[in-house]
Parts: C-alpha cells; structure tokens; sequence
C-alpha cells in the first residue's frame, strides 16, 4: 500500500461541505487533499441549486423584501427546534448576508427577480422565491413572511451542476487537490487522534478510466427517469471499477467528513426511517452512510437518525393550491400552502402515506392554464402526467370518493366545511392563505393520488437528516461524553445540522455551506496546531 505526505486537511466527499471547507482550509494556508466516491458534485450537483439566505441580501431588497436576522430567525426557530443551540441558529442567520456574497466571490451568481406565485421551484425567469413555509400557517404566527430561496442563475435544473462546478473550479485555483473515485473504507487512528485515511482509488487516464466516466454519465442521466437502464450501466460502472481500483493510504493532520447521508443505504433506512420506505432516494450512490460510520469508528457519536423528508410538491401549477388534501377517511390531511415536506410528513405520519388532492372543475381548469407559464422541464412531464392518467375524474364528490377509495362520508364533511367557511369569511377551517382559496363546487370533480409511493412520473423523493453530533462551534465530532472528538469533523448531511429536524428548500445547502466552512476553519488553525512532518509518516 502506497502511503503519501502529509496533509493539513483531508476532505471526504466534494459536494457543497466538502467544497466549501476545502477552500476555507486552502484560504487559511493548509494543504488540503479531497477524496471523492464519484466526480464530485455529490448530492449538491444534482439539487436545484437553491441556497437559504435571508437577512437582508442585496437580492431580496432589489425585489422589494424586507428582511432582518431577527425575522429570518423567528422563522427558521420553528422549522429548525432545538435541534441546534439558539446561539448556532442566531449565527446562522447573522452572517446569511454575508455568506451570499462569499459564494459570489466563489463563482455562485445570483439575481433578485421573485417569483410572484407559490412554487416548489421556479422557472428560468425567476431566481428569488418563497422555498419554504414562510407564508403559511402557523408559521405565519412568528415572523413576517419573506422570500430567502436563492436559486444560483443558470438554465432549467443545472443550477446546482453549475453551483459546484463553481466552487470546485475556485478550489482548484487555490491549490485543493481533488481525486475522483476514492472510495475511503477506514480511518487511520494513532495515539489516539485520527492520523489520515485508508482508500481504494482507480486510476483515470488509462482506457478503464475512460470507460468507467462514459459509463457513469450515462447512469446518471438515465437513473431518474430510465432506472433499469440506468442501473445497468452503473452496474458495469462499478465492475470496471472494482476490477481496477487499487488500495492507497493518505496521512492527514485533520479529516473532514462530509460525504452525505445514508439514503441510499437500504438496510439503515430500514433501521432507522422506515416510515419512509417509499421516498425515492435523492442524492448519490455516495448517500450510503458510509461516512457517518467512519465518524463512528473514531468514537463520534449519532442523533435525529429517524429523520427524513419526503418532496411531494403540489405545486407548480400553483392552482392546484385551491384543492383539498385528504386522507382515505375523507379528513383533511393540512394546509395545502405548507412546504411540500411538511405537508408529506403529516400525511406519513397521521394517515400513512395515503392521501389525494380533490378539485372541482374550475381549479382544475385554471391549474391546467397555468402549466407552461409555471413549470420547467421536469415538472411539466408530472404536470403532463397528473392531467392525462394521475387522475380520476366522476359526475359527483360521492363517486369520486369511491373510485379512489376515500370515505363519501368523510370527504363530504371536509369538502362542506371548507366551502362554508369561505363562503361565511370565517376563512379556511385548516386556515389556507385567503388568496389561495376557492370553493370546491363545480362538477365534475377530480382527485389526484398525492400519496407517498415509487413513481417514476410523480416521484415523492427525499434525503435523510440525521448524523453524527458536531461541536456547534468548530464542526468536530461530539463523543458519547460530549468532548470533541480531536483533529476529526463532521459537515453537511453526515452530521446534525441546521437542516437535521425539517428541510425547506435551499436549507440543507445553505447548511452545508455553514457548517463546511465551520469546520475547514477550524481544521486548518487545528493543523497549524500540530507538529508532525512528512518523517513522522
């Protein structure tokens, strides 16, 4: 096994934590060494690309937002518990300003145009909008609504592909290493510190190379919406792979971990969320918890692991917004304005995954008129979906009710109690935004399955929340005493996190910016702590 010199910080994983800390260690002088399962990017390469700011940034002032770190930590306070300390949520919000105009200085950009109605994400015309519950009830109740879903300005679903390549291309410029397709299996832990990391790693530049990055692009881009063939191609990917690795060994005065969570490893979402069993896995092969294992291994300690999302947006188009929730009793699932992770894990958790959305034909109408102005790419192939074959369709809400297996009883209640209290100005009894409500009374009536389940044209998809515990003020891992763990971290989804009780759009990457630069900070003034040199490997 070939072992290499010494680095100050060694990175695992080089997604939006991992890229964030290798360029405030590289900043602060260390030689920093990134490890990555994949081509980097990570689970980050692949999201929207939207960061969660607010505070005051120059874009939500130049679309007329006013915002404080006060209001934007009344809001965050009620997604976020007390699964953070106060003082790590104030700081959070206090530096979100400036934490926008770091990413500009990395290469993100961004634009203060705001999305006028309510969206899981906007199209190409907007890149400022309201990502999560900020104008709903109750949330509502704690803070004045403002839009703090910063999209990085880029075209259709490549804002986040261009939001790590952006900081991936500043970290090479300040000398970070990057080495693609190192899969670290185990810490190397000397006199009780953790001294570097063992891995596999294939070499690239000969013919193998090429095939298995060939193979790998194909996967990836059939892997949502051709699975089988996408698969298979991962499967020849990973034998080509396996037959051509070799065994390598990196010393490091500090490791970061910030490989992702584990929702793609089957067996620990059975141990852990698996009332979320149907949630399509979003992220990486990568997402496998391995990461979150070798914290274990150093004696970092896990919580919140039973936490998980699950994206089953409503909207766009947002007229779909009018229609009712339900659950097969007929019962009011929630507020169909709430977050569509929000709204999910009411459904999972008080009606087991089970749910439709009823409308009347007046909703469905305008819904349907508002497709191509509202939606992207990927969500006009739902949308298309949802308004040809996702949907029953009856004469009356009693043989609605019985073609999708809802109590009439039920659904005549929910349906009569909505309708009266618009009509009284008594207003939504599950108290919908007034401006997002209309009665549903116009045959024929129609009801889509929103419920949480495997679907290849109308996904509910979701990433897992918890990890290891980190000291909130430097990123290191917390062991089962409390006491930092030395010279080892944790950022992102591989430890509990800003984002770690409930997710809104633009929060678990603004989380992993916070918490990798946390801890590239503090791993770089940790190395400059430590007297070992290349002879002492």
């Amino acid at each position: 096994m070939t072992s290499e010199l010494l680095y100050d910080v060694i990175v695992v994983g080089y997604g939006a934590a991992g890229a964030t800390a290798a360029i405030e260690a590289a900043d602060a002088g260390s030689r920093v060494l990134v490890l990555d399962r994949g081509y980097g990017g990570g689970a980050s390469g692949l999201s929207g690309g939207v960061v969660y700011a607010g505070g005051g940034t120059p874009y939500q002032r130049a679309a007329g937002i006013d915002d404080t770190p006060e209001n934007m930590y009344n809001y965050l306070r009620q997604e976020v518990g007390d699964f953070v300390k106060d003082e790590t949520l104030r700081r959070f919000c206090d530096v979100s300003v400036s934490t926008i105009a770091w990413l500009e200085q990395q290469g993100a950009k961004y634009r203060g145009t705001l999305c006028p109605y309510k969206t899981a994400y906007p199209t190409d015309k907007h890149y400022l909008y309201y990502s999560g519950n900020e104008k709903a009830w109750p949330y509502t109740q704690h803070s004045e609504p403002a839009a703090r879903g910063h999209r990085m300005v880029a075209k259709g679903m490549s804002s986040g592909h261009d939001f790590l390549a952006a900081l991936m291309e500043t970290a090479a410029r300040k000398g970070v290493e990057f080495r693609p397709q190192s899969r670290v299996h185990e810490l190397i832990i000397e006199d009780g510190r953790v001294a570097g990391v063992r891995y596999r790693v294939m070499d690239l530049e000969g013919e193998a190379g090429r095939r298995h990055r060939q193979l790998t692009g194909r996967a990836n881009k059939l892997g949502n919406w051709a699975p089988s063939v996408g698969a298979k191609l991962a499967a020849r990917a990973e034998a080509t792979w396996q037959s051509n690795a070799v065994e390598r060994e990196a010393r490091g005065k500090t490791v970061i971990l910030a490989a992702g969570g584990f929702v793609f490893n089957p067996e620990m979402r059975r141990e852990y969320v698996d009332d979320f069993r149907d949630v399509y896995p979003l992220g990486t092969v990568g997402d496998d918890g391995t990461s979150i294992a070798l914290g274990q291994s150093a004696g970092g300690t896990i919580a919140h692991m039973d936490r998980m999302t699950a994206w089953r947006f409503m909207s766009p188009p947002s007229g779909l917004l009018a229609g009712l929730s339900v659950g097969v009793s007929g019962k009011r699932i929630a507020n169909e304005d709430l977050y569509g992770a929000t709204h999910s894990e009411i459904m999972i958790r008080e009606h087991d995954g089970n749910g439709r959305l009823v409308l009347d034909s007046r909703q469905w109408k305008k819904a349907r008129s508002q497709i191509i102005d509202q939606t992207l790419l990927f969500q006009r192939v739902m949308a298309f979906w949802m308004f040809t074959k996702g949907h029953a369709k009856a004469a009356s809400l009693a043989e609605l009710a019985r073609k999708t297996g809802v109590s009439p009883t039920g659904l005549a209640e929910t349906v009569s109690a909505y309708n009266e209290g618009i009509r009284s100005g008594a207003g939504d009894p599950a108290k919908k935004a007034a401006d997002l409500c209309t009665p549903v009374e116009h045959a024929p009536f129609y009801a889509i399955d929103i419920s949480i389940k495997n679907s290849r044209m109308y996904p509910a998809a979701g990433l897992t929340l918890g990890g290891l515990r980190v000291n909130e003020e430097t990123g290191e891992l917390l062991d089962a005493s409390d006491q930092s763990v030395p010279g080892i971290y944790a950022a992102g989804r591989t430890a509990v996190g800003i984002c770690s009780r409930s997710y809104v759009s633009g929060l678990a990457l603004a989380d992993c910016v916070f918490s990798g630069r946390r801890a590239g900070v503090h791993a770089a003034a940790t190395a400059k702590a430590v007297t070992l040199t290349d002879a002492d490997i």
